[in-house]
């Protein structure tokens, strides 16, 4: 009956913020044609909030009301799905798939698995630098999966409780995100929007990256202080770790050699895409946008046999499609003028001055982004930050900047804040039984996130690179 209850609620509360979302929107002075599409997308991201296992339903059903009420047509609806970041995303998950195939995250835990002299600072140290790093230079999903089986392999070799560094895992991985456009979705989504290019982030964003994931590591030294105390107890009982280099043991053989080396090219040529873009005359982030799609056609004439269970397998397309309907919704409030209307509005209090404005948009996006995940806040909020900055263009070297950090910092908020938090808490249920309570996370979420916004804030107000 309880339970019963709880679904009910959830139910009323939808159908309340739906209905209050459309009537607010004509009492604000929306035309019918406005109130629609902001009715329609509340719809679907409360029902993506309320019902997660059906937020694929509410993208689709609220993507055929638009078209179907006339709010905008096919052409239009299609043209702004931002395809070309979905096929971005495409082409990297079958580079990664490959990759997965080939035993390359088990060959690279086989090399970590044999440092020697292992320690828990070492262990922590090692634990949050590889899980920014390796986020930077993949992606946030395919970085946490790896770094999870690294946790879960040395856990269970020294018998601790892998939470707590799981835990740490992600945090890091969710600051790591931000250091370059490969780490996160919405680092392709802001690029792709603004004009920005690889060495934009590595100038403006990596190095912010190095300073936070540094200032992690001593908060979780003090958060995280028992399970740590625990680990250099059993290290200290076990001895020297040289079975725990023996668990794993992979060789590289020639094909993994092979898909090495065609990422390391396609990660160059991303690296470089800037500067081919203009050697070739192409439209920015040209280069950028297409690179995996070229070694992913390469990898999959390579790899023929296997070719078919990178695209089906490999490729999350329930994510994709969601992201393809959610970005043309998103698109949709553009085309109607609401994002206009919404960024006059904003205006009036987020660009009154430059601390309110990156002090409101850290805090804004951090929170919305902790209960929603990341790049649905993004997409939503790209075409607002862009009035807003037609109001306010002395903004610009920072806006985006903010947005990126708000949102990706924002996601160690809540255990739903990104999707690499629910990949991962997904592998603990799965492989140990294991639920977290919500107050477990929320504890470090809230000192990690707090104290890196605060860092953040000061970076993007007094360095003169943002300004």
């Amino acid at each position: 009956m309880g339970k019963k209850n709880y679904v009910l609620i959830r139910h009323i509360v939808y159908i309340i913020f739906v209905f209050s979302s459309w009537f607010l929107s004509l009492r604000s002075g929306l035309s019918n044609i406005q109130a629609l599409s902001i009715g329609v997308f509340s719809a679907s991201i409360s029902g993506t909030i309320f019902f997660w296992e059906y937020r694929l339903s509410f993208a689709l059903w609220g993507s055929v009301v638009l078209i179907l009420m006339k709010v905008v047509n096919l052409i239009e609806f299609v043209s702004f799905a931002s395809l070309e970041i979905i096929l971005f995303l495409i082409g990297m998950m079958i580079i990664t798939g490959n990759l997965k195939e080939l035993g390359f995250f088990d060959w690279i835990l086989s090399k970590l698995l044999k440092i020697r002299r292992l320690t828990a600072e070492k262990f922590l140290l090692l634990l949050i630098f590889m899980s920014a790093i390796s986020a930077c230079c993949v992606d946030e999903v395919s970085s946490i999966i790896f770094m999870v089986v690294l946790v879960f392999t040395v856990c269970d070799y020294f018998e601790i409780n892998p939470v707590p560094f799981m835990i740490i895992s992600i945090l890091a991985t969710n600051v790591g995100s931000t250091g370059t456009v490969l780490g996160n979705p919405i680092g392709i989504l802001i690029a792709s929007k603004a004009g920005l290019n690889f060495e934009s982030f590595l100038v403006h964003s990596f190095p912010v990256m190095i300073v936070l994931s540094t200032i992690l590591y001593f908060i979780v030294r003090v958060v995280f202080s028992k399970p740590l105390k625990e680990l250099r107890k059993k290290i200290e009982l076990y001895g020297p770790n040289d079975t725990l280099s023996y668990l794993i043991k992979v060789p590289a053989d020639r094909d993994l050699r092979i898909g090495i080396t065609v990422a390391i090219i396609t990660l160059l040529i991303i690296a470089l895409h800037h500067r081919l873009e203009m050697l070739l005359q192409l439209e920015s982030n040209t280069i950028l946008l297409i690179a995996p799609l070229l070694s992913s056609g390469v990898l999959m004439a390579w790899r023929k046999k296997q070719a078919r269970i990178y695209v089906e397998q490999e490729v999350e397309w329930w994510t994709i499609i969601f992201f393809l309907f959610l970005f043309a919704q998103a698109g949709v409030l553009e085309h109607t003028g609401v994002t206009k209307f919404l960024a006059e509005k904003l205006a009036t209090y987020l660009a009154y001055s430059r601390p309110i404005f990156i002090a409101s948009t850290l805090g804004l996006s951090a929170i919305a982004s902790s209960v929603l995940d990341n790049v649905i806040l993004v997409a939503a909020f790209i075409p607002i930050l862009k009035e807003i900055l037609t109001i306010r263009p002395e903004f610009s070297q920072v806006a985006w900047w903010v947005l990126l950090y708000g949102a990706c910092i924002g996601g160690n908020l809540t255990f739903i804040g990104s999707t690499a938090n629910i990949v991962a808490l997904g592998m603990l249920e799965k492989r140990k039984r294991i639920y977290i309570e919500f107050i477990y996370w929320f504890i470090p979420g809230v000192i990690s996130t707090v104290i890196l916004l605060t860092v953040a804030y000061f970076i993007f107000m007094f360095v003169p690179l943002y300004r």
